[in-house]
């Protein structure tokens, strides 16, 4: 139930993405502006996270989720009221409570499961992600029948029905209970605060803001993209941007899987290895090229058809869900007592990448007039986050010292045993 009503705040979260290109074309927006429209309700749901988790963690996931989920309903229904742009980004600001939904989800749900499971169950429950690909398949038939009002009205009204059989259908997390039973005090918010202290939680936070944040970005983006460079119909657009959201959500579930038998750190690189090369070759522009042959003149031309566009872009979705699986299998274990901060700050980076980045594709596309230039700046990112990780994951094996005995051990740390001490290796 969890990861039903996480996948119906998704589809709520990123319904910019197809009605968004009406919009942008009754007001006469320009691609900055479009960005900034589409990645308004990233923000908000990004920015709520952390505190969401905290309340996820003290009150309890059940009755945090039913909030949001009411108010992302109510949000919603409004902005089919909208008229000017100031309107639709208050009303954006509004759509994106539904964001915050992964945060209490992940402080809710891992409260169910032992460590050697939370990776796969926090994967099931991240495989929400898939609303994204429910918008761009429903969206586009249900507006261009009715209306992109339409669209809003009953997004809007699906949520609050399905918050409701939320609450009815679950109970609350067994943490909780033991609290109510015992009178015990949860962990005070200060002291969920603490973890963010460690530079590690904000590496994490940067893997996230690839594997997270570069997918809500891409989610939002696509239809507009493929509609200009490729020349599609709406519908057609949204079906084939869908083949990019769907095994970047369900792959997810694969992906937890995978980090609880083989360990998070190896998918990680798995993930960056496989978004390295995709984006790499996503970003070459299509190029006419002249050369002085010997007859004269020899033209050629290197463009990336759409058949192989999509088949990179199903890659590089497979190889997200391996990442956004992978990162949140670390945290229940590193950070028991603090989930919902620490997942909760981990979440808010990886959804500010789903606002920063559809802003940045679009003043890029205005600076460079290149349309592949929003794959050059996910190659730049990407490449970043692999080198910062194998960076210091060779910085910890040098080291070597006692102290990574206390570390919760995870699969990929079973090998790594301290040096001797002198008089143990003379022996």
């Amino acid at each position: 139930m969890s990861t039903f009503a996480f996948t119906a705040c998704f589809a709520v979260w990123t319904v910019f993405s197809i009605i968004g290109i009406k919009i942008k074309q009754e007001l006469g927006l320009s691609e900055a502006e479009f960005g900034l429209l589409a990645g308004t309700p990233i923000l908000t749901g990004s920015l709520i996270r952390v505190p969401l988790g905290i309340w996820a963690d003290q009150k309890g996931g059940r009755l945090v989720n039913l909030a949001v989920m009411l108010s992302a309903a109510l949000a919603t229904w409004l902005l089919s009221y909208a008229h000017t742009y100031p309107q639709f980004l208050l009303a954006a600001l509004g759509v994106g409570i539904a964001g915050g939904s992964f945060s209490v989800g992940v402080a809710y749900v891992s409260k169910f499961f032992s460590k050697a499971r939370q990776g796969t169950a926090l994967g099931i429950f991240g495989a929400g992600n898939v609303g994204a690909a429910v918008t761009k398949f429903a969206a586009p038939f249900v507006m261009l029948a009715y209306g992109w009002e339409t669209v809003a009205q009953v997004w809007s009204s699906v949520l609050a029905v399905i918050a409701l059989l939320y609450f009815v259908t679950t109970r609350d997390d067994p943490e909780l209970v033991e609290r109510r039973r015992t009178g015990a005090k949860a962990t005070p918010a200060l002291m969920q605060l603490e973890p963010l202290r460690k530079l590690q939680v904000w590496r994490f936070a940067l893997y996230y803001f690839f594997s997270f944040g570069a997918f809500v970005a891409l989610s939002l983006w696509l239809p507009h993209y493929l509609v200009a460079v490729y020349k599609l119909p709406l519908i057609a657009a949204g079906m084939l941007a869908a083949a990019y959201s769907i095994p970047g959500s369900l792959f997810r579930i694969f992906g937890g899987w995978l980090s609880d038998r083989i360990g998070a750190r190896r998918v990680m690189y798995i993930t960056f290895g496989v978004s390295v090369v995709c984006t790499f070759l996503l970003s070459y522009p299509a190029t006419t090229y002249i050369v002085d042959g010997i007859e004269g003149p020899i033209t050629f031309r290197l463009a990336l058809g759409l058949g192989p566009f999509v088949v990179l872009l199903f890659c590089l979705g497979f190889a997200m869900s391996l990442g956004k699986a992978a990162v949140y299998k670390h945290i229940p274990v590193y950070y028991p007592e603090t989930i919902g901060s620490v997942g909760g700050l981990v979440g808010m980076i990886g959804g500010l990448g789903g606002f920063v980045l559809p802003i940045a594709f679009g003043a890029l596309n205005d600076l460079t007039h290149v349309w592949t230039s929003c794959f050059m700046l996910l190659f730049v990112l990407v490449a970043s986050a692999l080198a910062w990780m194998h960076l210091a994951i060779r910085r910890m094996e040098r080291a070597q010292t006692p102290a990574l005995r206390e570390l919760p051990e995870l699969p990929e740390m079973a090998g790594l045993q301290p040096n001797p001490a002198p008089s143990q290796a003379a022996k």
